[in-house]
């Protein structure tokens, strides 16, 4: 009887270790689920590790080598119970065999990837599932079967580290969850060596226990003095890392990436405007559309209710928000280099529930709900009215900054989603007295690239002194644009610091004055920003509630940050038939340099000669050298100073000559062979007009030859004329993929120059041609600016 009753506490004492696992197990679920939306995993790893121990628990008595199996068929039938569950939740679409060989697939780098919140999805929770199972049926195996309490404890301790590592500096410290693991595994030791016996001595000689007795103290002070020791060593080690900021393991796994078409979607507007008809996407609004949604801060913004899908690819209508409609937006770029404007977005994988972003104070916010389809739109950018809560459909990434999606698998045709947004609109009463933030954190919008022509720094500048407001400067830069510029389809794409300089200020019957949306809303941005304003550029689409988006439907428009206010879009575009007035109107430019001075110059008194007669009686003859002597002198000395010139000037050309075409690299060597081309039609009495293209200049370059050649000579020009059309080729590449160009192609370029040159020069007549290689102007002529887009 008494041994029964000895028996029933040995065995409760023998589930305290199953139970000290479990719980291990299931705080590192806790411990992870910090940065989890929801209590869905931590259910399922606390399953994990009671399945994971319940089962060698059970196959205790089975051999070492069979419970393996059989606890990982276990696992696989709680993995897939987890997964299915996981994906009905988060509503994702495909059959469950796509989705769990997805999960698997994409566990790791889409859980390092994924925003925080975390959604419970298949592939955010299979890693934490498995690693649960694994790190139970290790510790049941080692501490219960083997009966290394200690060892067993290592695999849930590891499981644990992994997962405070894994959530790192994005949730509060793990402290309680820590505190119950020491407390726990104490806990365990200290029944496991209840359970182990009574007295290791007991039964020995009373000399041997003596010594047993001894030995064990002396084992148990080395052990204390051990553990002592290391607290002392380690212990301000340890300390000084309490307030270290711990590190994020995401920094080393790269987020999901846009294509290079969507980096920069911008320059997508001329192509659509030249394909109106094409169908991108279908909409569907469902419930009931606002009224106004997305509309601009003016009281007649986006009052342009014509149709917008049957627009005329050349006419100077731009679709804009219609009444009923909604503006979908595409992509925000936010970083200006004076050459491209870029997305520059950080985009997380996100579940089906985006996280929330507080909107501004002042601003009234309407939801939409959307169901779009794509058609012939490509990339990964994904269409939402601004801003995104909700997606169901497809999987997305998500950049909260900005509020944008991308999907990263890519859109297809058919793709169907349903997406809710959260749209806001400003209060129009606070605008006019509202401020824009200043600091780092809006610095990347405020930021002026270097190299900004000083007509824009003017324009910009003469905008600004006349509105004082934040506000009255950007509504007076819409209005400028809106009043002095035409809207056009076919306009060439382009919105570099020389493209906008030909936008606001070229000629109007070369081609300047006159271009898409994406002039109009790049040059907003530009100026807005030289105005003190920050600024970005949105590309999107003007929907109506329900129907096809079309690409005449694709425009762009800027915005401007104020405080209390959020982002407030803006339209600088034109009027229907309006006709815009004349820049030189209104543009003041900078005075030519003063006149000068009608003051008389003050005349010089004649001096006395440099030779003093001879006094009377004195001598004829001073000693000096003789007349003829004198003047050949002054002849060789002149002469010389000529040679002198003209060897320095020839020096020099040739030295720039080398220089352009071959130092640096391939790029900068190619726009120096197009320097040589354009100095030498400058020397022949034909300089290039700023509004040419490549294409253009090389066929002046070929009727300059063909005019300047002497009869006969028709053979000698043919490599001439391919040599110019064979740069102008290159110059393009240069301008429209830069850093494309390859050291062979630079060596091509410096030749086709030469070639040309040379056979330009041939053809001049003979004292042009002595006169040629020492002119000095080529050395003082500066490059003049050229359209780098072809008409």
């Amino acid at each position: 009887m008494v041994k029964s009753l000895r028996a029933v506490p040995a065995a409760l004492a023998g589930l305290v270790v199953p139970a000290v696992l479990v719980t291990m197990v299931t705080l590192a679920g806790l411990a992870l689920d910090r940065v989890y939306a929801g209590s869905l995993l931590t259910g399922l790893v606390a399953g994990a590790a009671l399945g994971s121990v319940l089962v060698s628990v059970v196959a205790r008595r089975l051999p070492s080598w069979l419970v393996a199996p059989v606890s990982v068929l276990a696992m696989a039938g709680w993995t897939a119970w987890g997964l299915r569950l996981a994906a009905d939740r988060a509503a994702l679409p495909g059959g469950f065999a796509e989705v769990a060989v997805d999960a698997a697939r994409n566990g790791i780098p889409r859980l390092l990837t994924a925003m925080i919140p975390v959604e419970p999805t298949p592939d955010t929770v299979l890693v934490p599932l498995v690693g649960a199972w694994l790190a139970g049926l290790a510790g049941a195996e080692v501490a219960l079967r083997a009966g290394r309490v200690l060892l067993g404890y290592l695999p849930p301790a590891l499981l644990f580290a992994g997962a405070v590592y894994v959530v790192g500096p994005n949730a509060e410290p793990a402290i309680g969850a820590t505190v119950a693991l020491v407390a726990v595994a104490a806990l365990g030791l200290a029944a496991s060596g209840r359970a182990g016996g009574g007295d290791p001595v007991e039964g020995l000689a009373p000399a041997a226990r003596a010594g047993m007795r001894v030995r064990l103290a002396a084992a148990s002070a080395a052990g204390t003095a051990v553990v002592v020791g290391l607290a002392a060593l380690l212990g301000p080690a340890l300390a000084a890392f309490v307030d270290t900021r711990p590190v994020d393991p995401r920094r080393y796994v790269e987020p999901p990436q846009v294509e290079t078409l969507d980096e920069n979607p911008l320059i997508r507007i001329s192509g659509w405007a030249l394909n109106p008809d094409q169908q991108l996407f279908q909409v569907s609004t469902q419930g009931s559309a606002p009224a106004d949604a997305d509309t601009d801060t003016d009281t007649d913004t986006d009052t342009d209710d014509s149709d917008t899908g049957d627009s005329d690819p050349v006419t100077d209508e731009q679709p804009t928000a219609a009444a009923g409609g909604v503006r979908i937006r595409l992509a925000v770029l936010s970083d200006y280099d004076g050459v491209t404007w870029r997305v520059g977005a950080t985009y997380r994988n996100a579940g089906r529930i985006l996280p929330v972003v507080d909107p501004p104070p002042h601003a009234t916010v309407r939801t939409v709900r959307q169901e779009i389809t794509m058609g012939d739109l490509t990339g990964r950018l994904l269409p939402a009215v601004a801003t995104p809560r909700e997606v169901s459909g497809a999987r997305v990434a998500y950049d909260p900054d900005t509020g944008t999606l991308i999907r990263p698998d890519g859109l297809s045709p058919g793709l169907r989603y349903t997406v809710t947004s959260a749209q806001e609109r400003p209060d129009p009463n606070l605008l006019a007295t509202a401020n824009t933030p200043a600091g780092d954190e809006v610095a990347r919008v405020l930021h002026v690239a270097d190299g900004a022509p000083e007509q824009l720094r003017r324009l910009a500048a003469q905008l600004a002194e006349e509105n004082g407001a934040p506000y009255a400067r950007a509504a007076a830069i819409e209005q400028w644009l809106s009043e002095h510029y035409r809207l056009v389809a076919d306009a060439p794409s382009g919105h570099a610091y020389p493209n906008l300089a030909f936008f606001l200020f070229g000629p109007v019957n070369g081609g300047g004055q006159r271009g898409t949306s994406e002039q109009f809303a790049a040059a907003f941005a530009v100026l807005g920003r030289m105005a003190g304003l920050p600024t970005r550029v949105v590309v999107g689409f003007a929907a109506g509630s329900s129907g096809p988006v079309r690409a005449a439907d694709a425009y762009a428009w800027p915005e401007v940050l104020f405080d209390g206010l959020g982002w407030v879009p803006f339209d600088p575009l034109p009027r229907p038939d309006e006709e815009p007035r004349p820049v030189e109107e209104d543009f003041r430019p900078k005075p030519d340099d003063p006149p000068p001075s009608e003051q008389p110059e003050p005349t010089l008194e004649p001096t006395a000669s440099a030779q003093a007669q001879a006094a009377p009686g004195g001598p004829a003859d001073s000693g000096g050298p003789s007349t003829p002597v004198l003047v050949a002198g002054t002849t060789g000395g002149v002469l010389l100073l000529v040679v002198v010139v003209l060897a320095t000037l020839l020096g020099m050309r040739r030295a720039l000559t080398r220089n352009r075409l071959h130092r640096g690299d391939p790029g900068q060597r190619i726009a120096g062979a197009w320097r040589e081309v354009t100095d030498a039609l400058r020397l022949a009495g034909q300089p290039v007009a700023v509004d040419l293209s490549a294409t253009e200049v090389a066929e002046r370059a070929r009727h300059t030859l063909t005019e300047a050649a002497r009869p006969g000579t028709s053979d000698s020009r043919t490599p001439a004329y391919r040599a110019v059309d064979d740069l102008a080729r290159l110059l393009n590449q240069v301008a429209f993929a830069p850093g494309t160009a390859t050291a062979e192609q630079a060596g091509t370029a410096a030749e086709a120059a030469t070639v040309y040159t040379g056979a330009l020069r041939q053809a001049r007549p003979r004292w042009r041609r002595l006169l040629w290689s020492v002119h000095p102007g080529p050395l003082r002529w500066r490059p003049r600016r050229r359209r780098s887009a072809e008409r």
